[in-house]
């Protein structure tokens, strides 16, 4: 009995602690019950969307964040018409630690944990840990998976499509029967110096991978797994530089883009019978579109095929799959609102009418407004680049929400949100994680200091749950949806900013990053699936993207010496994180009257509306940005500003 009153005794102790600190300093752990009952805990409660309160938010405080505020009438038309340079300045009151409730440290710890250069033993350690990291999960699902397409890395087994049950589409749009881990992985052992196994791995695929299977899958998940990854690898192959070591395959005779081929024609009857000329979202590598295909599709996996589809036309001499993935991206941008410029993030595809109207950042319409400057910076379509600048003015002028600069002036730092297409007006205060993307390509249209700064809003939450919740209500400071599936998005935007600056602090990012998922996330064969970024609970599924894209960047982003870096040769990243090297032969196309710039006309033989001359500039067509920054433009403003703030945000959590 007196071990037990003494138990019961040091409960209420640590509740009691808890409770002061609660009370006091804001502080103490979750317990995970702030997600029904939105404590205050120290910060003002937010005001709803639109001006009314809502009852499950409480009252408003006196004044909520200018992300609630539409954009000021005649000031949106006039904002950030290019990309402006970092400049020294104050960050003004801490409000990264106003939404998310952090409290730094004090100046001391700050110069401690930051300030200082990241050694060259420590990097070589982080990027061994990285690669250790890819090894771990290639290697298990190899023993215990391989030919399935995905490991279950807590019962070391193997998974395929759902065969029992078609509906389950977070598994079969995936999961197509053709070791989809195996494929996606291939670019990922060249960059890191494997010959052996890059061979191996490739001898397997031509061998042993078939497309002539009755699997339904999803268009867009297709073409950026399986067919960028093919034509990366194979491009690997046949470079006659071979910077990563000999990648050869003695007798290739171009199998790689034999089965690319093979498979982008069993994707094609996505896009017949459609009246828009947007593709279907499914369908039967076997058979084509199923009889009872949805006609609704996200502009994301409709509009984001025209990279992979554009490399292969150009490496096969045939218009066609260029053609038909540029016809989809035109239709919707032929959609887009008159008065915003905005686009939806579900469309009708043979009506044109928007069935999901929030214009966002993240899942639905990501990869769209990446794919537009990706497509240029490859094939040098100036189209492409108006398309994307005339986007990215709309999403400045009615997206991006809080003050003018990041780093001076009054009001909140700047944060993109989601709003309704038609009206600009918000529609929900909550972002997500495939939004982490957004950084890294403002580096490579020169943007750095809103890529630093909304960056520094990820790196918050991460550091806040060890993980990015899939979905995070910035209005209550907490997840709406828990789970993390291993994505790469926030390291992706780490490295593109890291090559952009060189600053040291996108090294400990990337520590702090890696040294999560090994402790969080890693399991007897792998790495898992976070079913919980509170308390940390796992599913057993690790994802093809975790080998393709996490491991990946992380690892280029502590290997300085990487052939990335050093061959002298420019590259860019795919959405899937696949590998291309940017060079003339992709610039060229026979059918540059197709995509002539003096007018056009649509699938109706409509005219088709042109944005105006491009006024962002590409500032490096490779998104590894190599090149020399201006230590007086960056260092400072990172070293003494925006680290500090992130203190603030997370209080060195």
């Amino acid at each position: 009995m007196q071990w037990r009153a003494l138990v019961l005794g040091l409960v209420l102790l640590r509740l009691g602690l808890h409770g002061v600190l609660w009370l006091v300093f804001g502080l103490g752990p979750s317990m995970g019950f702030y997600q029904r009952f939105p404590l205050s805990f120290g910060f003002q409660r937010l005001r709803a969307p639109d001006g009314p309160v809502s009852p499950a938010l409480g009252p408003a405080g006196p004044s909520g964040p200018s992300w609630l505020q539409p954009p000021v009438p005649g000031a949106a038309a006039g904002r950030r018409r290019a990309p402006r340079r970092p400049r020294p300045g104050m960050c003004g009151p801490a409000h990264w630690g106003y939404v998310l409730g952090g409290r730094g440290r004090g100046p001391d710890e700050y110069e401690k944990r930051y300030s200082g250069a990241f050694p060259p033993q420590l990097r070589a350690q982080m990027r061994d840990l990285a690669r250790g990291m890819f090894v771990f999960g290639y290697d298990n699902y190899m023993a215990h998976a391989f030919p399935q397409d995905e490991l279950n890395p807590i019962h070391c087994r193997g998974r395929g499509p759902d065969r029992g049950d078609p509906s389950n589409l977070n598994i079969n749009d995936v999961l197509g029967n053709y070791s989809l881990t195996l494929v996606d992985a291939l670019d990922t052992l060249a960059i890191m110096g494997n010959s052996s196994e890059f061979q191996k791995a490739v001898k397997l695929v031509i061998n042993t991978v078939s497309f002539d299977k009755d699997s339904t899958v999803q268009v867009f998940e297709a073409t950026i797994r399986v067919l960028g990854s093919l034509l990366s690898a194979h491009r690997i192959i046949t470079d006659s530089k071979q910077p990563f070591g000999d990648m050869t395959i003695k007798d290739y005779d171009n199998e790689l883009l034999h089965m690319a081929h093979d498979l982008a024609v069993r994707l094609l009857p996505a896009f017949e019978n459609t009246k828009t000329g947007i593709p279907y979202p499914r369908v039967n590598l076997k058979t084509g579109v199923p009889p009872d295909s949805n006609n609704e599709t996200c502009t994301a996996g409709a509009g984001s095929l025209l990279v992979e589809f554009g490399i292969l036309s150009r490496l096969l001499g045939d218009s066609t799959f260029e053609w038909v993935a540029r016809r989809a991206v035109k239709a919707l941008w032929n959609l887009r609102s008159n008065d915003t410029g905005l686009l939806g993030n579900v469309v009708n595809i043979q009506t044109g009418h928007w069935v999901g109207k929030q214009s966002g950042l993240g899942a639905g319409l990501d990869s769209f407004y990446e794919y537009l400057l990706k497509s240029y910076i490859l094939f040098g379509e100036k189209e492409d680049l108006e398309m994307f600048n005339a986007a990215y003015r709309s999403i400045q002028n009615y997206l991006r929400r809080g003050r003018e600069a990041c780093n001076e002036g009054e009001g909140d730092p700047p944060l993109y949100v989601n709003v309704n297409m038609f009206s600009g007006q918000l529609m929900n205060t909550w972002i997500d994680s495939l939004q982490a993307f957004f950084p890294g390509l403002q580096v490579l249209i020169g943007d750095v200091e809103d890529a630093i700064c909304l960056h520094a809003f990820y790196y918050a939450i991460w550091k806040r749950y060890g993980a990015l919740p899939e979905r995070y209500n910035w209005q209550l400071q907490a997840p709406d949806v828990l789970f993390y599936p291993l994505r790469p998005e926030l390291v992706e935007s780490t490295y593109l900013l890291y090559q952009a600056t060189k600053n040291p602090f996108y090294l400990h990012v990337g520590m702090d990053i890696l040294q999560s998922l090994e402790k969080y996330t890693k399991v007897k064969c792998g790495y898992a699936t976070l079913h919980h970024v509170i308390d940390k609970s796992k599913e057993d599924r690790m994802e093809s993207f975790f080998l393709s894209e996490t491991c990946k960047y992380l690892y280029l982003l502590f290997d300085e010496e990487n052939p990335v870096h050093k061959s002298g040769t420019k590259y860019m990243f795919t959405t899937e994180g696949h590998i291309v090297s940017v060079d003339k032969h992709l610039r060229e196309s026979p059918w540059k009257e197709f995509f002539s710039e003096d007018g056009g006309q649509d699938q109706e033989g409509k005219s088709v509306h042109r944005p105006k001359s491009p006024e962002l500039k590409v500032i490096n067509s490779s998104s590894n940005c190599n090149r020399v920054p201006d230590e007086r433009r960056y260092s400072l403003p990172l070293k003494s500003i925006y680290m500090r703030q992130i203190d603030q945000m997370v209080g060195l959590i």
